[in-house]
């Protein structure tokens, strides 16, 4: 079982850039792959990237490619995604929780135990 929190969300300007931060408490959260998730107003919860346990494969959205970074440091139990070119359609609580393979936008309906999150607001 891995505890979960989220933190690094903020109000930012369009074009601007947040790194978030995960810090998973449990054993198993080094041998686990990891992703950040999303939801904004009135819109269901979205898949927006992973990484596997060594930090060698990710995934992306391709609403996020190319401007999110996805990484993780097992020594301190946490996973970041680095969010640069911020657009206002970024506006969600953003969640991070493990990502079992197959990452696919089905994904966000086969996990659960979701943590608080944190609010991310990108102002045009």
């Amino acid at each position: 079982q891995v505890q979960l929190v989220e933190s690094g969300g903020g109000l930012v300007q369009a074009g601007g850039s947040l790194r978030l931060s995960c810090a998973a408490s449990g054993r198993t959260f080094s041998s686990s792959a990891m992703g950040w998730f999303r939801q904004a107003p009135g819109k269901e919860r979205e898949f927006v990237a992973a990484i596997g346990w060594s930090g060698l494969s990710t995934y992306y959205a391709d609403s996020v490619k190319g401007r999110f970074t996805i990484s993780r440091d097992n020594a301190k139990n946490t996973v970041y995604l680095q969010m640069n070119s911020l657009k206002p359609e970024d506006t969600a609580v953003y969640y991070c929780n493990v990502a079992p393979p197959p990452w696919v936008p089905t994904l966000v309906h086969r996990v659960g135990s979701w943590g608080q999150g944190t609010q991310v607001t990108v102002a045009s």
